[in-house]
């Protein structure tokens, strides 16, 4: 897999990091993200084939993969500080090559029944991995948002390995690729399976971001013409439903950067602006403006968003409470 790493200094030690997946999303990435590398300010270190080459230039093209290496490194420091967990350990992580062949097995393994095997299952992953690299792409976004933004996450393994809510949504990004194969029972197959095993319905028609965090994700339900942009972050018991028994476009288009609280319901074909909130329990009716804060029920706009990143903040809280509209 191929990526571009680039360095921004700023100020005088502040280091700036991006991670550019060629084709797609730009993920921005803490410093803290990347304590497993060790970084210059006049280049980068490739690790290629076990040789170390300094780069000569602040931008340059890698064949490496910083969130994998970091994932079976904390796997086997996970080894060594608990044995017990060594067969889970080797079983969903350091037998693989790949977050692309880890994210198969781990889909799988949850998934099967007797209704359809963990081999067929596994081979329907690796298809659509192969097929479609984004999907990879998707879920090294995702697991760089919820390690971010939960303040439980600490470790780039654990979404991968105890998140069902990350689990959840890889698991919905197979199914969708196969909708866009048009295999759609096999879709709805992996669907109903997803909702059984994590408590979490998203049709596979809908379209999901990337960049993707879902807080505890109990009773999520996500309609089957609803949009959610990139860099959404929600918490349980989230409805993206309609409003009644139209077929056509029906659900909600939720854009980048958007906070939905614990509870809250978003109903019917409107439009939630970019980096807006809606807090914990509202009813959403209607369109609400990009960077806003709504609450109640039904919900009304009761103030600005609080800040430009609300979905990264994860910040809640209404300010000015004064203001509320009764």
């Amino acid at each position: 897999m191929i990526f571009l790493i680039q360095f921004f200094q700023q100020g005088v030690n502040q280091l700036v990091i991006h991670l550019f997946v060629m084709g797609g999303i730009q993920i921005p990435f803490t410093q803290q993200s990347f304590n497993f590398l060790s970084f210059t300010l006049s280049g980068i270190i490739i690790m290629d084939k076990g040789e170390r080459k300094m780069a000569k230039t602040q931008t340059q093209i890698a064949n490496l993969d910083p969130i994998w290496v970091r994932i079976v490194a904390e796997a086997e420091h996970a080894i060594s500080q608990e044995p017990l967990l060594g067969g889970l350990m080797h079983a969903c992580v350091l037998h693989h090559n790949t977050i692309q062949d880890a994210l198969g097995y781990r889909i799988a393994l949850k998934l099967a029944s007797g209704e359809m095997s963990e081999q067929m299952l596994r081979e329907i992953c690796d298809a659509a991995h192969k097929s479609d690299p984004d999907l990879a792409m998707s879920a090294r976004a995702d697991i760089s948002a919820v390690f971010d933004r939960d303040a439980a996450c600490h470790r780039f393994l654990q979404p991968l390995l105890f998140f069902k809510g990350f689990q959840a949504v890889q698991a919905y990004r197979i199914a969708n690729w196969l909708w866009r194969q048009g295999r759609a029972d096999l879709s709805y197959f992996f669907q109903m399976r997803v909702s059984e095993v994590f408590g979490i319905d998203i049709h596979p028609a809908a379209k999901v971001g990337k960049g993707i965090m879902i807080d505890h994700a109990h009773s999520i339900v996500i309609g089957e013409t609803a949009v959610v942009g990139d860099n959404v972050s929600m918490l349980h018991s989230v409805t993206l439903g309609g409003t009644g028994k139209e077929e056509e476009d029906r659900h909600p288009k939720i854009a980048a950067g958007v906070l939905i609280g614990a509870g809250a319901k978003v109903l019917g074909n409107i439009t939630v602006g970019q980096c807006s909130r809606i807090a914990a329990g509202s009813v959403v009716l209607h369109d609400v403006p990009a960077m806003t804060t709504v609450a109640g029920v039904p919900a009304k706009v009761v103030g600005e968003a609080g800040c430009a990143t609300p979905s990264v903040t994860m910040d809640q809280l209404l300010k000015q409470a004064s203001n509320l509209e009764v």
